[in-house]
Order: C-alpha cells, then sequence, then structure tokens
C-alpha cells in the first residue's frame, strides 16, 4: 500500500497529537468532522509537549512546569496501548481521553485515564504505564517523526497529508475554537491545504480572543 492511500483508496491525514492540549483537541475534532465530507482517512500518533520542552523547562513558567511533568502519563499510556493492541486503538483512545480531560473538565488525572481505558474496552492494567519509561523509545520516535516535519518551534497539533508530488506536505495547526462543523470544516479544510501547498508558505497569525470552547 502506497503511503499516498489507505488501505481503503482514501488520502491519509496523519494527526500527531499530545492528549494534554485543549487546543489539538478542537482541531481532531474538526478532522473528525473533515473525514465525514472528504476523502480522506485519519491516522493517529502520539506526540509529546513534554518531551518537545525538556530542554526549555527552567525558561518556563513553574505551572507549565508542571502541566508539562503531568502530560508525560496520558501519552505513555497511548504509546503503550499502541505498541500492545495496535494502531486502530489510538484515535479511539484518543477521543476517550479528550472527552474527560476536556469536555468533562475531568483533567488528566489517574482516574480519568483509567476511567477512558476502561470507555474504549481497553485493559485497566495500561494505566500502569502513565509511571513507567518501558516505551519512552517509541514514544520518541513517533513525537520526532511529527515534530521533524515541521521544526521545533511549534507544537501540537502537526497534519502531514501527500502533496501533489508525492511528498508529504505538513504545518502545526489550524488552531481554531469551536471545531467547525459542516460546510464551515470543510471549507477550512481546502483553505488550510490551499496555504500548505505552496511553496515558502509559513504563517497565518492573529491573536487569540478566546479561549477553546467543547461541544
Amino acid at each position: 500500500m502506497s503511503d499516498n492511500s489507505t488501505a481503503n483508496g482514501r488520502t491519509p491525514v496523519d494527526f500527531w497529537f499530545d492528549p494534554l492540549c485543549p487546543w489539538a483537541w478542537m482541531t481532531s475534532r474538526w478532522m473528525l468532522e473533515v473525514e465525514k465530507l472528504r476523502d480522506v482517512e485519519v491516522r493517529w500518533h502520539v506526540m509529546s509537549l513534554s518531551v518537545l520542552n525538556e530542554d526549555k523547562l527552567d525558561e518556563l513558567p513553574e505551572r507549565y512546569r508542571e502541566l508539562l511533568e503531568t502530560g508525560w502519563g496520558p501519552v505513555r499510556v497511548v504509546i503503550a496501548a499502541q505498541q500492545k493492541h495496535g494502531d486502530e486503538v489510538v484515535g479511539p483512545l484518543y477521543t476517550a481521553l479528550g472527552t474527560r480531560f476536556h469536555n468533562k473538565g475531568e483533567g488528566a488525572t489517574p482516574e480519568a485515564i483509567a476511567a477512558a481505558l476502561t470507555d474504549v474496552g481497553l485493559p485497566a492494567e495500561l494505566a500502569e504505564y502513565a509511571d513507567s519509561d518501558a516505551y519512552d523509545t517509541e514514544l520518541r520516535a513517533s513525537h520526532k517523526e511529527g515534530i521533524d516535519k515541521v521544526g521545533q518551534e511549534v507544537g501540537t497539533p502537526v497534519i502531514a497529508v501527500p502533496g501533489d508530488d508525492g511528498e508529504q506536505v505538513a504545518f502545526f495547526g489550524p488552531v481554531v475554537t469551536p471545531a467547525p462543523k459542516g460546510e464551515d470544516a470543510a471549507k477550512l479544510w481546502d483553505g488550510t491545504l490551499l496555504v500548505a501547498s505552496i511553496p515558502g508558505f509559513y504563517e497565518i497569525k492573529r491573536t487569540r480572543t478566546q479561549g477553546p470552547i467543547f461541544d
């Protein structure tokens, strides 16, 4: 099978996420809407804000350092689930984690992680990997694969799609709230692909005036 098509012939969209990030969560919910409206199929991959920032901790506010320490648990559980149960569990587990962390406001707690595993029928003992470095090599490899496509100066999510020449086009974002639905979701996808495909295009940005809206 070519990297430019999935088993059912749809265009693959590789999506790197950290379950901790509310903005990546918004983008992922939009991506699921796009999947209904365009001939694409999302392939989920884990990345880690804790890995991304581990060499910059001295430069970060204490509150953010504490958040990044919390961030190791969820990504370790996701990568353990992937290694033990296959790629197909990653998307559903992310949805379960994100729903509890963000929509339900439970936060990235051990209790929320355990409940998310139950929600998708995965073994409870996977929660033990939150405090284990057993799969950190695989976690770092997955993170590196995503972040190398866009550079170290961005975060999560990272999205990569096949370009016209067969090579992947990758970008950070889009950052949006609430997650667009219906025609708005499709328009944002089409427009994002259009600008991302232009060689030398790097950034469109404006100041955020609103926090994540979970619905």
